[in-house]
């Protein structure tokens, strides 16, 4: 069956912050400037804000240039940041340090950034912007000359066995002039373009953590609308990097997470469960006492900063937002610097498709890069490129360096530290002790699959798993052996299993692809790189109502 084929001038894979910013700044422009360019999105979500997650505290500053009157068309930016507090936590303590100066939130809100998302597709849509939700970019689709001409969407219907069902739909050829890639962390055709491309190859490796959230509505007695805080030390050891955040939002809703920088090398370590052991410190289970669990999620995030940013265009392709990685790790924020990018690449290209080129080969954008590095992003991230580095040495000499170069150096040291690969960094399970993790209580703390449970978590059951292995054996002959399969633990969802066979107690990996929250840690911090993550059929994975 031939796939159905559309045509646009610009094709946007993802509908998030990135994407959708860049779409509405193309549309604008067009109508300022009397132009008429064809524009499309496509969400892997069953809706847009389905996969959004994020802690958040939002940075208005590019808002503010892509809709000086967000006030007005009435933005769910509905809490203004209080009071910021920094806590160090031993396992029965809380001593509060000076909040950073990255990490102040005066004039920033407390929001639901996949509310935020929603509300920015309505605009792009009043502007003319096509978005397409439960349409997931399986493929990418090349030119004659090598460039980028588009994606495809994944076949629907497709059985377990591999072969069409009754159901099947054949994927449809999205081509576009320029097709910009806005998957967010760790997008699978980002992932794809960047090894077909080389665009890592002048960069540092990226180094991700896995970030963890639950939203809670509490006693209205200890809700404080716009309160911050974050913590560092426990549960954490002092080499794991990590910490949390806890952000009233309005309507007693308090938002509560862990973060553990994917880079650990203990591979007993759960990111979930230590999430879970947080909630029960002194200083914070009272915020939860007598509330309730109504949402969980968990996403990686980039954490590469400036060094780890790839080649940002190739001929008929862009990359933007945390697709490319751009967040701020000092200031725990990526949306108001994913925007940005958006908007910066979207006037670029608008520059370029309204003048006359060959439309026979694949556009590069070539000013794009060139106006980020002139762009307020690009300072933003360089003031702040070694922070992160600097705590592969340890939670204590990565504190001294920040302080020294936030007060000292004012982010202006001569020098750049570098990264290294996180799955390169997980220690042999012979060198690090056991984590003995508390179990859950049921009121602050929980299980995974109780969690995943109000994740609304859903595929379709008769599909090709999208968790692969290159090689089968290597789960058990390598990550077994040697790891103690660190997958049934970096894992939030209970994916990765392992099950000994009845008689011969030999041992297997099952996936249970249907759990899957589309957080990417296993892709990520798998020793081998044997797991790969791919696109399930559009719509599929979680929905998150309100995170």
């Amino acid at each position: 069956m031939d796939r159905e084929v559309m045509e646009f001038d610009v094709l946007i894979v993802g509908a998030g912050p990135s994407g959708l910013a860049t779409a509405i700044r193309i549309k604008q422009l067009c109508q300022t400037k009397n132009q008429d360019l064809s524009v499309c999105v496509i969400e892997k979500g069953s809706e847009v804000g389905a996969h959004i997650l994020s802690g958040a505290v939002m940075e208005p500053r590019a808002l503010n240039e892509l809709f000086p009157d967000w006030k007005e068309k009435g933005a769910p930016l509905n809490t203004p940041a209080g009071e910021d507090r920094f806590l160090f936590l031993t396992e029965r303590k809380a001593y509060q340090l000076p909040t950073p100066p990255s990490m102040r939130n005066r004039g920033n809100f407390v929001v639901s950034l996949g509310n935020v998302t929603r509300w920015l597709a309505n605009q792009a849509e009043a502007l003319g912007v096509e978005i397409f939700a439960g349409f997931a970019g399986a493929e990418l689709l090349y030119r004659d000359d090598g460039s980028v001409a588009g994606v495809a969407t994944g076949d629907m219907g497709i059985g377990k066995d591999g072969q069409p069902s009754a159901t099947f739909t054949r994927g449809v050829e999205l081509r576009a002039k320029q097709t910009v890639f806005a998957e967010g962390c760790r997008g699978s055709l980002t992932r794809d373009l960047c090894e077909h491309y080389g665009l890592r190859k002048d960069a540092d490796p990226p180094t991700y953590g896995i970030g963890l959230k639950e939203l809670w509505e509490v006693d209205p007695a200890k809700h404080r609308p716009g309160h911050i805080m974050h913590s560092i030390g426990w549960p954490l050891d002092s080499k794991t990097y990590g910490g949390s955040f806890l952000y009233h939002l309005e309507n007693n809703q308090v938002a509560v997470g862990f973060v553990v920088g994917l880079d650990y090398p203990n591979p007993y370590l759960s990111p979930f469960e230590e999430f879970q052991r947080f909630k029960t410190h002194p200083a914070v289970r009272d915020v939860f006492e007598n509330g309730r669990r109504i949402a969980y999620g968990a996403r990686a995030l980039s954490e590469g900063g400036l060094q780890s940013i790839p080649r940002l265009t190739i001929p008929g392709a862009l990359l933007v937002g945390d697709a490319a990685g751009f967040l701020n790790v000092a200031k725990i924020k990526g949306s108001h610097t994913a925007m940005k990018s958006g908007m910066v690449a979207a006037e670029a290209i608008f520059d370029a498709l309204t003048h006359p080129y060959d439309e026979t080969h694949g556009l590069e954008v070539v000013a794009y890069p060139e106006r980020l590095r002139q762009s307020w992003l690009w300072s933003e991230l360089k003031q702040v490129r070694n922070i992160r580095p600097s705590f592969h040495h340890g939670l204590w000499a990565g504190l001294v360096y920040s302080a020294i170069d936030t007060y000292l150096l004012a982010g202006k040291a001569p020098w750049t530290l570098h990264h290294k690969p996180d799955h390169t960094q997980l220690g042999k399970a012979k060198d690090w002790p056991k984590i003995d993790y508390p179990k859950p209580d049921g009121k602050v703390s929980f299980d995974r699959l109780s969690s995943v449970f109000i994740s609304n978590t859903n595929h379709e059951e008769n599909q090709p798993a999208h968790l692969t292995l290159l090689n089968p054996e290597i789960a058990i002959s390598v990550n077994l052996a040697l790891y103690d399969s660190p997958e049934t633990r970096y894992c939030p969802a209970g994916v990765y299993e392992i099950l000994r066979d009845g008689e011969s107690g030999r041992p297997r990996l099952v996936i249970n692809a249907q759990n899957c929250l589309h957080c990417k840690s296993c892709d990520i911090k798998d020793p081998t790189q044997n797991i790969v993550w791919k696109v399930p059929e559009g719509g599929g994975g979680p929905n998150y109502p309100n995170m």
